[in-house]
């Protein structure tokens, strides 16, 4: 009976960090406290004539500061849900509207 024991102390495993997904969208309204709505779009292809269309998303988005205005052009960040539907937090804005 030989018994086979390992040297090496088990590592205790880490597990890595999920990166988050990001998106890039604009500012559609900016109505309610501390929340933006960004709509992204994004193309795809007709799966029957084979045309590109450009679909849309609209996601409601946690903007601390109340600094972005509709126009803007903005990078969100997915989170922990903050609210029923708010699940994004904005980052940065990456490009103010232009004034009129």
């Amino acid at each position: 009976m030989v018994e086979t024991s390992s040297a090496e102390p088990q590592s205790p495993t880490v597990p890595a960090k999920k990166q988050r997904v990001t998106k890039v969208g604009r500012v559609v309204s900016n109505k309610m406290q501390k929340t933006v709505v960004v709509t992204v779009d994004y193309p795809r292809r007709h799966p029957l004539y084979n045309k590109v269309m450009t679909r849309t998303s609209r996601f409601k988005a946690h903007d601390e500061h109340n600094s972005c205005k509709i126009g803007d052009i903005v990078r969100i960040e997915e989170s922990r849900p903050l609210s029923k539907e708010k699940r994004w937090v904005v980052r940065e804005i990456v490009q103010r509207a232009e004034a009129d």
